[in-house]
C-alpha cells in the first residue's frame, strides 16, 4: 500500500529514502500539478525551490518533469533560498504558488514539501485536502499525466535580489550602521547563507558568521536556532564584541536570538518586544495576534498601547490571513516565526533577525535591559514549553481526558477554558497552561505560564503530574 501523503501545518515530511523517496516525491508533486491544474488550466507557474539538504537539486528536478508533464511551467530556484524569499518571489512574480523542499528545523535525515498558494502564503487546510485526493486520484488511475497538454520550459530564476530588496526597505540598516553595532549570524549552514550577515555588511556594518558553509549534516543536530544550539554563535561574539547574535534555521522561516551578555531571549518575548518597537517606530496599531500558545505578555501589551488582539490556532497560516487582511502589525508563534505588516505572509527570521538589530540600535539598550522596562511598563511574564511522549495506554486515557472542562487546577479556579486549538485552561490569576497533542508522533506539549519564575515552576510541574495521574 502506497505511504499516505499528509500536509500538517508545515507540509508534508519524512525520512529521506525511507518515506521520502524518488516515487513519492513524485506522488506528492502529481497531487499538486493536478490541484494547481484544476483551478487554473491553462498557463500556471509554480516556483520550485530548496533548503540545502541532501538530494535537494534532485528533488527539484523530479519536480520539475512532473510539473512539465501537466501542462505547469516550474521556475526553478538554481540555489537554495530562504523559505520568505520564495514567498516574497511568489507575490512579485504573481505566480500561482510554490513547491519548497524543506523539513525546516527538522534533523538532517528529514526533508519536506512545503507548498505554498499564490499569496505566497503556506496553504490552508482547504487546499491541502485537495492535494491530498489528487495524490490517491492519480494513484488509483496510475498516475498517467494528462495527454495533448502543452509542455512549457521549465525556467530558472534567482529570488535574492528582490527579497534583499525588500529587506532593506522594512529594515534601517543605516540605523544600525550609525549606532556601529556589531553583529554576528549564524544560519545553521541553511539557506539564510549570504543573506542576514552579507547584507550588512554591504550596509557598513561589522557582521560575522559562523556555519557559513553547506553540510547537508547541519552539524549533525537539527538546524534548529535553539538555545542549546548557539554556543558558536556565542563564541564567535564574545570573539567580536557583538552587541547581538541572530540565527536562523534550515529553511530561515525561524529566528533564534542571543543579547550580548550570552543570553538566549525566548521567542516569545522577541514577538513581545518587537510587537512594542514597531508600535513605538511605526506607529503601526492596527493589531496583533498570536497562536494560543505564545505569551501572555503579548495581550497586556496590545491592552496597554489600545491595540486590537487576535489568537490564532497552532500554524502560521492563520496568522498569515491576518496580515493579507492587514489587520495585524505583526503576528508571532511561540515556535519562533514571526512575519510583519505589509511584508510575506509566512514565517521569516532574517526579519526578525534584522529588526532587532535595528531595535538594539534605535533604543541604545540591550535586549535584556528592554525585557525588563517591558515588565515594568505592564507586568512579568515566564512561559515555558515542554514535551513529554505517551505511552498508547496513556494517550488513549489522556486524549479522553482533554475533553473534559475542570473547575480547578493547581489549586486555582479555572476561570476560562479555550480550545481554540487543543486544551487551554485559564486560571483565576491569569496564569494558563495549554496542552496540545502532536499529530505526528506520540506527545503531548505542554505550555505553562505564570507571572514569577516560581509560579510557572509550579504549574509547569503541577501540568505534568495532570497527564499521568
Amino acid at each position: 500500500m502506497p505511504t499516505q501523503i499528509k500536509f500538517g501545518t508545515s507540509g508534508w515530511r519524512a525520512v529521506i529514502a525511507d518515506e521520502f523517496t524518488y516515487e513519492n516525491v513524485r506522488r506528492a508533486v502529481r497531487g499538486i500539478a493536478r490541484y494547481v491544474s484544476s483551478v487554473k488550466p491553462d498557463g500556471a507557474k509554480l516556483i520550485v525551490g530548496r533548503d540545502p539538504r541532501f538530494l535537494g537539486e534532485t528533488f527539484v528536478q523530479i519536480a520539475s518533469e512532473v510539473l512539465v508533464s501537466y501542462g505547469v511551467q516550474p521556475l526553478e530556484i538554481a540555489e537554495p533560498a530562504p523559505t520568505p524569499a520564495i514567498a516574497w518571489e511568489v507575490m512579485r512574480l504573481k505566480a500561482d504558488g510554490a513547491i519548497n523542499f524543506t523539513a525546516s528545523h527538522n534533523p538532517p535525515e528529514y526533508n519536506g514539501i512545503k507548498f505554498s498558494t499564490p499569496d505566497g502564503a503556506p496553504a490552508l487546510p482547504e487546499v491541502t485536502n485537495k492535494i491530498e485526493a489528487a495524490v490517491v486520484a492519480a494513484d488509483n488511475d496510475g498516475g498517467a499525466a494528462p495527454a495533448g497538454v502543452k509542455k512549457p520550459e521549465p525556467r530558472t530564476i534567482d529570488v535574492k535580489p528582490a527579497y534583499v530588496e525588500r529587506i532593506r526597505e522594512v529594515v534601517d540598516l543605516n540605523a544600525i550602521k550609525k549606532a556601529g553595532l556589531r553583529v554576528c549570524f549564524d544560519p545553521m549552514w541553511g539557506s539564510a547563507r549570504g543573506y542576514s550577515d552579507v547584507l550588512l555588511r554591504e550596509s557598513g556594518i561589522d557582521a560575522a558568521a559562523v556555519h557559513d558553509n553547506r553540510d547537508v549534516l547541519f552539524g549533525g543536530h537539527s538546524p534548529e536556532p535553539d538555545d542549546h544550539l548557539l554556543e558558536d554563535l556565542r563564541t564567535k561574539m564574545r570573539e567580536t564584541n557583538a552587541a547581538i547574535g541572530i540565527a536562523t534555521d534550515g529553511d530561515a522561516d525561524r529566528f533564534g536570538i542571543v543579547d550580548r551578555d550570552g543570553t538566549f531571549i525566548s521567542p516569545n518575548y522577541i514577538i513581545a518586544l518587537l510587537f512594542d518597537y514597531l508600535v513605538e517606530s511605526r506607529g503601526w496599531k492596527n493589531g496583533v495576534a498570536k497562536s494560543v500558545a505564545t505569551t501572555n505578555l503579548i495581550n497586556a501589551l496590545a491592552e496597554h498601547h489600545g491595540v486590537r488582539l487576535y489568537e490564532t490556532p497552532v500554524g502560521f497560516k492563520y496568522i498569515g490571513e491576518l496580515i493579507k487582511q492587514d489587520k495585524i502589525a505583526i503576528g508571532g508563534e511561540e515556535s519562533a516565526g514571526l512575519s510583519i505588516r505589509y511584508h510575506v505572509p509566512e514565517k521569516d527570521g532574517v526579519i526578525a533577525g534584522l529588526l532587532c538589530c535595528e531595535m538594539v540600535a534605535k533604543r541604545g539598550k540591550s535586549l535584556g535591559e528592554q525585557l525588563r522596562e517591558l515588565f515594568v511598563k505592564v507586568g512579568s511574564y515566564y512561559p515555558v514549553r515542554e514535551n513529554f511522549r505517551l505511552t498508547p495506554e496513556v494517550k488513549a486515557k489522556f486524549t479522553t481526558k482533554l475533553g473534559a472542562n475542570p473547575s480547578n487546577f493547581a489549586g486555582l479556579n479555572v476561570s476560562q477554558v479555550v480550545r481554540t486549538d487543543g486544551l487551554k485552561l485559564v486560571l483565576q490569576d491569569g496564569s494558563w497552561v495549554c496542552y496540545r497533542l502532536s499529530g505526528t508522533e506520540p506527545v503531548v506539549r505542554v505550555y505553562s505560564e505564570a507571572r514569577t519564575e516560581d509560579g510557572t515552576k509550579k504549574l509547569s510541574a503541577t501540568a505534568k503530574q495532570w497527564i499521568f495521574e
